[in-house]
């Protein structure tokens, strides 16, 4: 996790919540850290956005998602 949040700090606009959600994201799974370096270690230069929109396209991306009922 040292890795990510080391990559993901270095990031030209990285901040703070970002870096935290993406991390909050990685820690649930070995297979998202994975796919996460992975992806910060192929596309350098990146931005906070272009990682976001990575990773909200994940197929897993929903399993953390709390949903309130409409009453």
């Amino acid at each position: 996790m040292e890795e990510l949040t080391a990559l993901l700090n270095n990031v030209p606009d990285s901040y703070f919540d970002f870096v935290s959600a993406m991390v909050h994201y990685a820690q649930k799974k070995q297979s998202r850290l994975d796919v996460l370096l992975n992806y910060l270690k192929s596309n350098p230069g990146v931005s906070s956005s272009d990682i976001v929109k990575f990773v909200s396209e994940q197929a897993d991306f929903f399993e953390d998602a709390a949903y309130m009922s409409a009453s």
